[in-house]
């Protein structure tokens, strides 16, 4: 028997994120998840090593591989969109939920009980909680880019996922924003100007 899964997931390189916005480099929901593993990782890292947390990096970094999966069935619904109203905000969260489950239908048995954990995650875990602050941080990346571009379209997106990020109170969050983030701002001959 032929599994589905996989094929599926491949296909998340199809799916176009920021569909309301213009953009100078367009962007899709594979490379997205890529980006958002490596920044949860890395803020699973400095929870524990800056501030003696206990969060599970690698747990944190699956989790943000698997967090878009069900747009591969659903599409990529705008966030103005999917925040509208509270009716709109849980309607699309069942979608979601039902999408996932038919994504682990088209695996083995035995695999989706393995895989089910990180495609349908605690929402209370301290991992996903660290997803969802990566996944900010992703989308706040994506305005700076587009900004140096002189993309003046992600002014207020900028502005107010800034604002978000801060009002988590995360202290890895805010060490991210402040030792990382302007590294985001540099040329790439400024970046390789401190390479010896």
């Amino acid at each position: 028997m032929a599994y589905n899964f996989y094929a599926f997931m491949d296909r998340m390189k199809y799916i176009k994120r920021w569909s309301l916005m213009r953009s100078v480099r367009e962007e899709n929901i594979m490379e997205h998840s890529q980006q958002v593993a490596m920044l949860a990782h890395a803020l699973a890292i400095i929870n524990n090593k800056i501030y003696g947390g206990t969060v599970n990096a690698e747990k944190a970094a699956l989790l943000a591989i698997y967090h878009e999966c069900p747009e591969v069935l659903t599409g990529d619904l705008p966030t103005p969109v999917k925040y509208l109203n509270k009716s709109i905000n849980v309607a699309y969260k069942d979608i979601e939920d039902k999408a996932v489950d038919k994504l682990l239908s088209m695996l083995p048995k035995e695999l989706a009980n393995e895989l089910a954990p990180y495609a349908k995650p605690d929402k209370d875990c301290a991992e996903n909680k660290i997803v969802k602050a990566a996944d900010r941080l992703s989308a706040y990346i994506k305005c700076l880019e587009e900004r140096r571009c002189g993309n003046d379209e992600f002014i207020k997106a900028e502005k107010s996922i800034k604002d978000d990020l801060l009002s988590r109170n995360m202290p890895e969050v805010n060490y991210f924003l402040e030792h990382f983030i302007p590294a985001f701002l540099l040329t790439l001959d400024d970046l390789n100007g401190d390479i010896e």
